[in-house]
């Protein structure tokens, strides 16, 4: 049965009032992960039905009016900060394929945003010890993401630090996921992620 046009925009207001709690969520309390934030403000203003929630680029979408109207003046000169020490610390792992995920690449990096590096290497035991011998002090973690051609996610090893204030989470991918790159639980669509010379370009076109 159809539903009616007040359900349907009290639907649509119900979506858009979780991915402002949402975006608010990511930009005042840490929270990174937007499917995270997306279920944690759902439950918040108890709407528990998903197929009521809005998409992530919705979540996105919120996010960037958040930081237009509340960090202008913050928010650029953080995204550029930690876009410059992407590029060194994908220099200086070069030899394990890096690449740019997470807000740093999308643009919507706050003060509290990590660096977020995929790896390429199908042993991940040879970044713990590239960091041991660099002397770089780093704790295990693992991270959910679904890879193209998985139906559902899985937790991938990896390591995060922190080097002049900021943080970096390098999540270990194994070699196949650079030409199968780990894709939205949203969609399906594959996630952003720039090689070195790309974000090369994308500081250069700053």
């Amino acid at each position: 049965m159809p539903s009616s046009p007040q359900s349907a925009q009290r639907n649509a207001r119900g979506r858009q009032r979780i991915a402002q709690e949402a975006a608010r969520l990511i930009a005042e309390s840490g929270i990174q992960d937007f499917e995270h934030a997306r279920r944690k403000a759902a439950s918040r203003l108890g709407i528990h039905e998903e197929a009521l929630w809005p998409r992530l680029a919705d979540v996105e979408q919120a996010l960037r009016e958040h930081q237009r109207l509340f960090a202008s003046t913050t928010q650029p000169g953080a995204l550029r900060q930690r876009r410059a020490s992407a590029l060194q610390a994908m220099q200086f792992l070069q030899a394990f394929q890096p690449r740019l995920a997470g807000p740093v690449l999308t643009g919507l990096a706050g003060d509290s945003s990590p660096v977020i590096l995929h790896l390429h290497c199908d042993d991940a035991e040879a970044v713990q010890h590239f960091l041991h011998d660099q002397q770089i002090p780093a704790e295990a973690r693992a991270w959910p993401l679904q890879l193209a051609g998985h139906a559902s996610r899985q937790h991938y090893p990896g390591w995060e630090f922190a080097a002049d204030g900021i943080a970096f989470e390098l999540v270990i991918l194994p070699e196949d996921a650079v030409r199968q790159p780990p894709v939205s639980s949203d969609d399906g669509k594959p996630l952003p992620r720039a090689t070195l010379a790309q974000l090369r370009q994308l500081l250069a076109d700053e």
